[in-house]
């Protein structure tokens, strides 16, 4: 092994050692067994390893490996596996490549706030991606005060730029959610129905199967993320959304027509019995059909806010809104309120008798 600062490993006897030097002195350590360990997990590993032994060696800690052994490695505890590929791409993308060779001990506020200007005005990033990146600087710099390797926080008076891209957020009246329907075929017109008179996420959408769907509502038990069955996005996302009677009706018209009903089968399959992939849905098949009647941009996103607008101006307790979305609306109800299923149905039900004509 030559002698590098990120150490190296070796395979003996089944198992994975890292080898690397402190202090001129050559140290080794088991990481793993060679069976449960790819040779890049133990790189990565000895890598950790020799990043430690060079901070305790030099007692200068760089901005890029507190990040990657103190903060990544606690908040990946805590993060669900999508949180964690987005913030950690984004940090690493904006925060770790400017800063990584810089000494944690070396920030100072101004020239945090000059990043996120950067990132406003010159790289043109939206309101929300540097609105993050401001919250990541100050989660990190918090722990770094933790730590006790800095006394304050550089981060924690960063403001958003007001240059920063606010996106458009816009929702459907009540004719546009019927030219939205009129627009659709069957199947995707129960989709746009579970996104708007449900309030449905796509992804809580694309994971139902027919044992979850009952007589008032859907269980919302699960949800398909980047193709993988995962957990629901939050706590009060796993819920029981009501449906309403209309759009029971039609889930059975679409019961009729599937190939299998059984209680673990997809309610929208794909035509190799996975998952419907969303992305392909929208773009293939949905967002051409909304185009010819100008309504391209009436995505997911703006289904769901759809559902809250024209709830509000039903002027629906937005405590039963809340629970049908999924959301909160203050803490201390949700924590000690709930709301039944046959209140919010009865809601669900005026929304879908407001879409028709009389």
């Amino acid at each position: 092994m030559r002698r590098h600062s990120t150490g190296g490993v070796r395979k003996q006897n089944g198992r994975w050692y890292g080898l690397w030097y402190e202090g001129g002195v050559k140290k080794s350590k088991v990481l793993g067994l060679s069976n449960e360990m790819t040779k890049g997990e133990a790189r990565e590993a000895v890598a950790k390893l020799a990043a430690g032994a060079r901070q305790e060696t030099t007692g200068v800690l760089k901005f890029g490996q507190f990040v990657e052994m103190t903060y990544y490695g606690y908040y990946r505890r805590k993060w669900k596996s999508s949180t964690e590929e987005t913030n950690v791409n984004r940090v690493n993308t904006h925060l770790v490549t400017a800063f990584a060779d810089r000494d944690i001990t070396s920030f100072h506020r101004d020239e945090l706030q000059d990043l996120l200007d950067l990132k406003a005005k010159v790289e043109k990033l939206s309101f929300s991606v540097v609105d993050h990146l401001r919250w990541d600087l100050s989660q990190i710099f918090e722990m770094a005060v933790a730590e006790g390797h800095i006394r304050l926080n550089p981060a924690r008076l960063l403001f958003t730029p007001r240059e920063a891209k606010k996106p458009v957020r816009r929702a459907m009246t009540i004719q546009e959610v019927r030219i939205c329907f009129d627009a659709a075929q069957q199947r995707e017109r129960l989709i746009a129905k579970l996104a708007i008179l449900a309030g449905m996420r796509p992804g809580e959408i694309f994971a139902l199967t027919w044992g979850r769907l009952k007589a008032t509502h859907a269980e919302i038990q699960q949800r398909v993320y980047r193709r993988k069955i995962d957990t629901p996005k939050t706590d009060n996302s796993t819920r029981h959304a009501a449906l309403s009677e209309g759009l029971l009706a039609e889930i059975e018209a679409w019961r009729a027509l599937a190939v299998s009903t059984n209680d673990n089968a997809w309610v929208f399959p794909s035509e190799r019995m996975t998952p419907l992939s969303k992305d392909n849905w929208w773009w293939r098949i949905m967002r051409p059909a909304l185009k010819n009647v100008g309504l391209e941009w009436a995505n997911f996103q703006v289904m769901r806010r759809t559902h809250s607008s024209l709830m509000k101006e039903l002027k629906a307790d937005p405590k039963l809104v809340a629970d049908q979305l999924g959301h909160t609306v203050d803490v201390n109800l949700n924590v000690y309120t709930q709301s039944p299923v046959a209140s919010r149905q009865v809601i669900v039900n005026q929304l879908e008798q407001s879409l028709v004509v009389e």
